[in-house]
Order: structure tokens, then sequence, then C-alpha cells
């Protein structure tokens, strides 16, 4: 019999990218196969997050739970990036965790289950080149990571010390990952790095013919098969006009993208170390919306920094305003270990920073529902990638909107017009045309 994976991911795409690299691994090295019930299963593996404190609390609550509910002789293992910076104290507070993998470290999965107490967390470990196997979460789209690691030193931002420096992955590689999506039945890619549009700052194999991100986009545009493309996460700091004139004129790439403000404040910017400004911010977002009518712009905003003001939290309520953002990822400010910010001795009373993460968040709530219910009575081309309880199927249109239909499985994998009959918050309802 074969021998059963439990995995549970928490976090960012390129989290849940490093999981289907370690299923890849262990089922084709160690012929494992996916269970979702964890009593039944021989391995049990938790891929952490520590961008935010909240995930690292709940990792020593959830493998107390897989400590609890897993069968006899079944082995527990922590990777991800609070692996990374925590290494052997988890084995310390969580004896009976047998291995702990950081986020640099994902292609040595199937050496360390077999080694007792194995901590591997080297954050200068390079896998740039190294060949995962293919494992697709879902069949219809491919996530590929184009790079490793991040240079940025956002004093805020502990990615830096849990994945190391940044390093592209050879376009070639990139490339053959693409059409093998392509020929195993995707039509969309979404590329994936900590800092996308920074695509060909450091390669460890030599130089690269591709060198850039704007060329890499027009490389992966031209694969047979491949009719989407989208990426996360770019940088605004590397958002110049060349970048921004191929995401608007390369009929592939969809028009969502995803611009991380953080704060409105040029002040805290600059403190923050994000290297622009609020009004380069504001400027990068309508040079998009008017290159790109139609486009779903995002964001991620932190709410009291260390040292945040009124003034500064009334530039950001101002930057929302402006460019009315479609969606919005938003954060009280926790302090993380390895960040300069945590030592800021102005840190703002938790009761100011959730009274103004609360306005910020009402508001846009409003925003949403307007731009929301402007989408009815539109038509959108849908790419069906989902069933849905009661007869319905889902999928995203071409600005990343969720929109589901009345209808069966012969729609997945397809993208077909849909005429908007229903607008929620979150999603978009419709009939196929």
């Amino acid at each position: 019999m074969a021998k059963k994976l439990y995995i549970e991911t928490l976090g960012c795409a390129m989290n849940v990218r490093d999981t289907e690299h370690m299923i890849a691994e262990l089922s084709r090295k160690e012929r494992y196969e996916l269970t979702d019930r964890m009593e039944e299963a021989d391995l049990l593996i938790i891929n952490t997050c520590s961008v935010r404190e909240k995930p690292v609390a709940k990792l020593f609550s959830e493998i107390g739970v897989f400590r609890d509910r897993r069968k006899a002789g079944a082995k527990i293992g922590v990777t991800g990036c609070t692996a990374s910076h925590l290494g052997e104290e988890i084995i310390r507070r969580a004896p009976y965790v047998d291995f702990v993998l950081g986020a640099r470290n994902v292609s040595k999965i199937s050496e360390v289950i077999h080694r007792p107490k194995a901590v591997e967390v080297d954050t200068d470990y390079d896998e740039s080149t190294y060949v995962f196997g293919d494992f697709r979460t879902n069949p219809y789209k491919a996530m590929i990571n184009i790079s490793i690691g991040c240079d940025k030193q956002c004093t805020f931002c502990i990615v830096p010390a849990t994945r190391g420096e940044e390093i592209s992955i050879p376009s070639r590689l990139i490339l053959d990952e693409v059409r093998r999506a392509a020929d195993g039945g995707a039509k969309e890619v979404i590329l994936l790095g900590q800092n996308v549009n920074n695509y060909g700052r450091r390669f460890s194999a030599g130089e690269d013919e591709v060198r850039d991100f704007t060329k890499l986009l027009r490389r992966v545009s031209e694969v047979e098969g491949i009719e989407r493309i989208r990426f996360q996460s770019p940088h605004p700091l590397h958002m110049d006009d060349a970048f921004l004139e191929e995401f608007a004129r390369n009929p592939k790439i969809c028009p969502q993208i995803h611009v991380p403000l953080q704060s409105g404040s040029t002040r805290l910017l600059k403190r923050m170390k994000r290297g622009y400004s609020k009004e380069w911010f504001l400027d990068r977002c309508e040079k998009i919306r008017t290159m790109v009518p139609g486009v779903a712009i995002s964001t991620d905003i932190i709410v009291g920094f260390p040292g945040e003001s009124d003034e500064d939290f009334t530039d950001t309520m101002e930057v929302l305003e402006k460019v009315r953002f479609d969606q919005m990822f938003s954060f009280r400010y926790s302090p993380r270990p390895h960040t300069p910010a945590a030592e800021y001795e102005d840190q703002v009373p938790a009761e100011v920073a959730s009274e103004r993460l609360q306005r910020l968040q009402a508001r846009h709530d409003e925003i949403v529902d307007e731009l929301m219910a402007a989408q009815e009575g539109t038509v959108k081309a849908v790419y069906f990638e989902e069933l849905r309880p009661g007869n319905r199927v889902a999928g995203r249109a071409e600005d990343g909107r969720l929109v589901s239909v009345e209808g069966s499985e012969e729609l997945l994998g397809r993208i077909i017009p849909v005429r908007i009959t229903r607008a929620l918050r979150r999603s978009l309802e419709g009939e196929v045309l």
C-alpha cells in the first residue's frame, strides 16, 4: 500500500507552490499519496507563514492537533517561513515534531523525512536551478516560481530573513515549466516571486538571455496553449514605463495587477524603506488605469506602523479614495522578529491601530460595493475551474473577479462569455451566453 501524506498550507501563493513542490517530490521519490484525513496519514506536514504574528501563534496549536489525531508511527514535519526563523526551537517547544524544513530548502524534503529530528533551515541554500516534479493543485492553471528570496529590506518584513537573498530562476527552466503546464491542459499561468518585476537582478547559474521581467512576460506569452498570464507580486518601485506598456499591450496578460501600497504616507514609506513616495504610487496607478481601461488594482496596506500619526493615516485614506482599489488586503501592524521596526520605540497603541483599520476597511467595503454593482449587465470571459455546490461552476474573469454560473463539469477548463446578472461583495453571478 502507498504511504499517505496530509499537508496543511498557511500563507501566500509562494507557500502554496512550495507545498506543490513537496507533494511532487514525495510522490516521485517516496511514493506518497495525498489524503485529506490526518488520521490515516503516515506523514503530516504544516507549511507555515511568518509574515504576521497570528499564523505563528497558530502553528503550535495546530501541530498539537496533529499530535493528538495522528495514527501510531506517523511523522510530523514543520516547513516554511516559520520553520526558517524558529528552526530548532520548534523541536524544543514541541518534541514530537520529527523534522523542520525551511522555506529555502524545499528540495530536501525527501531526505529530511528519514533523519530523526532533522533541522534544515539554511537561507543561503540555492534551489534556483533545481527542477521539481510536476504537481498542480488546480489542473487548469499553473503557479510558476520565477525567483526565490528577497533583497528588499523593508523594516517591517521578515521575508528576507526566512527566504534569503533574491535569485532569479533561469528563463529556460521557467519556459520549460510553462510548456509542460500548457501540454497538461493549463490555459493560465501565474508567475510568482517576492518582487516579480525585479526579475533578472541576480542569477546563480551565470548570465541569462532574458534579463528583465518585461522580456520574460513576452517570452511566456509566446508559449502555445497559454491564453492568460497573471503575476504576483510586483513592486511599485520597479513599475517603469516599459513594464507598464507591456502590461497594457500584451493581450495574454490579464488586466489585473497587485500594487502593494503599505502606507499612503511618504514619511512612513521612507521609514518602511519602500523606496517610493505617495506621489510615485499614485502616478503609477493613474497610468495603469489610463492605459488599461477596466483594470482591477489590488493592494496591501499596513495600519498602525510605528510612528503613524493621524495625518499619516489620512494620507492612506486619500490614496484609497483616489485609486479605489478593487481588492485590499489590510492588517494591523504586527512586530516581527529580525526586523528593525519591531525595535522602534514609538509603537502605535493597539486600540488606535484597530480603530483606524476598522475605518479603512469600512470605507473600502463601500467602494467595493460600488465597483461590483457596476459589473451587472457586463459580459466577461470566464475561465471555469471549480465545481460549486448547487449545480454551479466558478471561475475567474480576465480582471480576476470570481464568477459563478449554473452548470456542470463540461464547463471546466473552458473560457466562455458570461453576462453578469448579480453582484455580491466578493463575487459575481451570471449566465453563460
